[in-house]
């Protein structure tokens, strides 16, 4: 009966140590300003971090491009790659394709700020030297998150406004819509299709 009274008073220890590690734990947060509990729960990944997650993988794409309302779209094929880095907290993506019959590689980065309470995003490519921002919302009926963001027009070198909308469609379709202004009006200037493509194992 020695050894079960040495294991039951093990297990005692254990249980009382990590009663005092909790109530010390807690004494801790009880204990922080409310400076610092914004910043720790400003740190932390959340609900909407799980909505960039769903991006994750490898992508086959199909991209259709219109320069204006009247205009034949143009259709062309890539692959994109998406991670989340920085422990869950941000989507990295890369995509290699063709814009216009050229060869075209971009990047983008995109993040759910919870101070803010929207998501980022930044792209940029190798069809320019600048950087395009937007900001978005999340719509949980939809299953959609829809950004107004920015770019600078080389032709007249200012800032022209566009809206962009991801929906997901399942686990493994997701589209992204472009719109752009054209004579006042709102057009559709990109659709890409993405469709995972399963890892070989």
């Amino acid at each position: 009966m020695k050894p079960v009274k040495n294991i039951s008073f093990t297990i005692l220890i254990l249980l009382i140590l990590s009663q005092t590690a909790l109530f010390s734990q807690n004494e801790n947060q009880q204990k922080m300003s409310p400076e610092q509990k914004a910043w720790m729960e400003y740190m932390m990944p959340g609900p909407m971090q799980k909505i960039l997650e769903k991006n994750v993988g490898k992508w086959k794409t199909v991209s259709k491009f219109w320069q204006s309302p009247e205009a034949e779209a143009m259709v062309s094929e890539g692959i994109a790659e998406s991670e989340m880095i920085l422990g869950g907290r941000y989507l990295k993506s890369t995509y290699h394709g063709t814009a216009m019959g050229m060869p075209m590689e971009g990047q983008s980065l995109d993040a759910f700020d919870k101070a803010l309470g929207k998501f980022q995003s930044i792209w940029i490519d190798n069809m320019g030297t600048g950087i395009s921002t937007s900001e978005g919302t999340y719509d949980k009926a939809s299953n959609t998150i829809t950004y107004k963001g920015s770019m600078v027009d080389p032709v007249s070198k200012k800032k022209v406004t566009y809206k962009a909308v991801v929906k997901f469609l399942d686990d493994n379709t997701h589209v992204f819509d472009m719109y752009m202004t054209h004579a006042g009006k709102e057009f559709k200037s990109m659709e890409i299709n993405y469709t995972r493509i399963p890892d070989k194992k």
